[in-house]
């Protein structure tokens, strides 16, 4: 949780965004992957890695507001 204390805020946004929404044309990445694990077609190594890679950000940005959220209402 430290480490995840240490990220700034605006700079895993700014990730977060960059890597959730990338490529933009023609569907983001992430976009596509989540499209494919709810038709059940995401089997090849290669997406499940990618679905990993541009969904990490996002998720760590997910964790950190929701550890500034408790620590606030501490």
């Amino acid at each position: 949780m430290k480490l995840l204390d240490k990220i700034p805020l605006p700079l895993l946004l700014i990730v977060a965004l960059a890597l959730g929404l990338a490529p933009f044309v023609p569907q983001p990445h992430l976009w596509e992957k989540l499209n494919m694990l709810m038709d059940g077609t995401l089997s090849r190594p290669i997406d499940i890695f990618d679905l990993l890679m541009h969904s990490a950000p996002v998720i760590l940005l997910v964790l950190k507001l929701a550890r500034m959220r408790s620590l606030k209402h501490k």
